[in-house]
């Protein structure tokens, strides 16, 4: 059930996030897949390109993705198969005092590693600065580069895209 939040503005709220989110067991282990996608709508790229069968969308392709989280390994394939955007990998062990969030970028130029870029949250609102850890452009992505960003921890679930300085 979508929340009103989501259905009058668009935006995920806790609980819509709270439904999709990895347990904190789960989180300890190492980067894993979260899928923000909310909308019954005919798609499931993210089911067929997991090469561990982590994410379940089923014959209706109209239903929406299930996540065996104990089966992701962070690969990031999906991230770049979804065209709503709407999938990330959070790595919660990348430091003690950062986590890294993986997620598509469909703009130009691409930041570089190592730039410092502004966090943002789903409504577009700055969430303190991030670094650009990781920028992954290959062919086997397809037309969706991946950048991955290290945020201060805490911001896992808040940060979900950036703006360039």
């Amino acid at each position: 059930m979508l929340s009103d939040k989501l259905k009058s503005f668009g935006v995920a709220d806790a609980a819509d996030i709270n439904n999709c989110w990895p347990t904190e067991e789960r989180l300890k282990k190492g980067p894993v897949v979260v899928v923000e996608c909310f909308q019954e709508i005919p798609c499931n790229p993210c089911e067929t390109s997991c090469p561990r069968q982590a994410i379940v969308v089923g014959a209706n392709i109209n239903d929406l993705p299930q996540v065996d989280h104990n089966k992701c390994n962070g690969c990031t394939v999906c991230v770049s198969r979804c065209p709503g955007l709407a999938i990330f990998v959070v790595d919660a062990t990348y430091s003690p005092t950062e986590s890294a969030i993986t997620m598509p970028y469909e703009f130009l130029p691409l930041p570089q590693k190592g730039e410092t870029v502004e966090a943002l949250d789903r409504e577009g609102n700055a969430r303190g600065a991030a670094t650009v850890i990781r920028v992954v452009n290959t062919k086997a992505q397809g037309k969706t580069p991946l950048v991955t960003l290290a945020v201060p921890k805490g911001r896992e679930k808040d940060v979900r895209f950036f703006r360039r300085r």
